[in-house]
């Protein structure tokens, strides 16, 4: 930024009037360009900062539904199904079109006690305990 000094020859520290009208002291920066550099390069790495911190959350929280997912996989559901004793042909095919349709179902399925697992397929397939 340009000054006039109204007095060059004191150079005591007097008031320097600027270009714009204002005064500062004399001998004193206006505005510092390391400072404001050094302010925008911390704040461009608290970006960096808080962009690193989201993309680990993000994988995180990718990680856990991958989890989350596996456990009530058709896959998961098919092995505990093929363990039951007493599924007939037509409740199993009709639960295999359930499990494909409805994630919900696998998931209330896996998480069943064995002993309820039967019971409440027949009652989602429409088929009556004989």
């Amino acid at each position: 930024m340009a000054y006039v000094d109204e007095d060059a020859s004191s150079g005591s520290g007097d008031d320097v009037n600027m270009l714009d009208g204002h005064k500062r002291q004399a001998g004193v920066p206006s505005n510092s360009c390391s400072g404001r550099k050094r302010g925008r390069k911390a704040t461009g790495a608290a970006i960096v900062d808080a962009m690193l911190e989201i993309a680990a959350a993000s994988k995180m929280r990718a990680s856990a539904i991958a989890k989350n997912e596996e456990r009530f996989s058709i896959n998961k559901c098919i092995k505990v199904l093929d363990e039951m004793q007493g599924v007939d042909e037509r409740i199993y095919f009709l639960a295999l079109d359930l499990f494909e349709d409805h994630p919900n179902a696998r998931e209330v399925f896996i998480s069943l006690k064995d002993e309820k697992r039967l019971p409440w397929l027949q009652g989602k397939c429409g088929v009556s305990s004989s």
